[in-house]
């Protein structure tokens, strides 16, 4: 089992530009299917809310984020060509965090720093 110590996870909002949902929804197929290949992603999903795309998703550790960023980047580049930041939060433990403020200031995120919890 991994520690939640271990997991990173990140929160994207995204704002997709009026009448390019259809082409946001096509670029969610491609962000799984590349991020299907990771063997450091937990999970990956994302939810719609009118305009709104949030993409839920936990990686193995800071490393595994970072190669996740790597691997969408240029997929990534194009999707924001449709579509705007409005938020982004990183959760995980403080040394995951760490390992993270220098590669990932650029999205501008929330940092949260895992405290306690409950594992099944």
């Amino acid at each position: 089992m991994i520690q939640p110590s271990q997991v990173v996870s990140i929160h994207p909002y995204f704002k997709v530009k009026p009448g390019k949902m259809a082409e946001a929804k096509a670029f969610m197929s491609e962000f799984i299917r590349i991020t299907s290949a990771e063997p450091g992603n937990l999970y990956y999903h994302f939810t719609l809310s009118d305009d709104l795309v949030f993409c839920r998703e936990a990686y193995v550790g800071a490393e595994g984020l970072l190669k996740h960023v790597e691997g969408v980047g240029a997929t990534l580049a194009e999707f924001m060509k449709i579509a705007d930041v409005v938020r982004v939060e990183i959760h995980g433990s403080a040394g995951e965090i760490e390992k993270l403020k220098g590669p990932m200031t650029g999205l501008k995120p929330q940092w949260f720093e895992f405290q306690c919890g409950v594992e099944k």
